[in-house]
């Protein structure tokens, strides 16, 4: 099986200490969640993780290549061609329709929209709305489907539900789910959600600045 990330030591703070010693790795067709208390550092680790932000210590390989030695525009390059972020905040482009938000993003990535995961996440019959006339769940389910029509290898995800009620929020797991596993990809979710969390194969709760296994 092939490994996808790999992060060894990772330690970091802020005005305090978050977390130390923390290791993880995570190979192709597998989900990973890391759940704990608001403040535990769960964002924090997500973005050491995802490449947004170097540690303080420690090392973190995507691919199997160390991304904090990278150059910039090789970094520029994993983000556009190998890695998906979900945030809580869905960063559309305001004044595009749903259509052509999924649209730049197949452009960018020599890639096309994929009609299964429109229709998947229910936003057929709006997906030629401007994206200020849609919803809070509506634009979330866009900003998964841009995502998705990357094809990232890796996708990261912070609070990629918070908007969408339950029902709709195991959809979207499942859909995740889906994607992983008929293709050479992983995901690394940050969540409030134990009962989420617990879809996902392996599942750690960041507590005390350590990370313990749940699942």
């Amino acid at each position: 099986m092939m490994t996808l990330l790999n992060a060894k030591n990772l330690a970091h703070d802020f005005e305090y200490p978050l977390f130390s010693d923390i290791n993880l790795s995570l190979d192709a067709h597998e989900s990973m969640a890391i759940i704990g208390a608001s403040g535990s550092g769960k964002s924090t680790l997500l973005h050491i993780l995802s490449s947004l932000l170097e540690p303080k210590q420690g090392t973190v390989e995507l691919f199997d290549k160390n991304i904090y030695t990278l150059s910039k525009q090789e970094l520029v390059d994993i983000r556009r061609d190998d890695i998906g972020m979900v945030f809580q905040s869905h960063y559309l482009f305001k004044g595009f329709s749903a259509y052509e938000n999924l649209e730049v993003a197949a452009k960018l990535s020599d890639t096309r929209i994929d009609d299964e995961v429109v229709d998947a996440l229910g936003i057929k019959e709006v997906i030629h709305q401007k994206v200020t006339e849609l919803s809070g769940g509506q634009q979330q389910r866009v900003s998964i489907a841009r995502v998705l029509t990357k094809r990232p290898r890796l996708i990261f995800a912070d609070e990629p539900t918070g908007n969408l009620d339950s029902e709709t929020a195991l959809d979207v797991m499942k859909l995740f789910s889906h994607y992983i596993r008929s293709h050479e990809a992983a995901m690394v979710l940050v969540t409030h959600e134990k009962s989420l969390a617990m879809e996902c194969d392996h599942v750690y709760k960041l507590i005390d600045m350590k990370l313990e296994k749940v699942k």
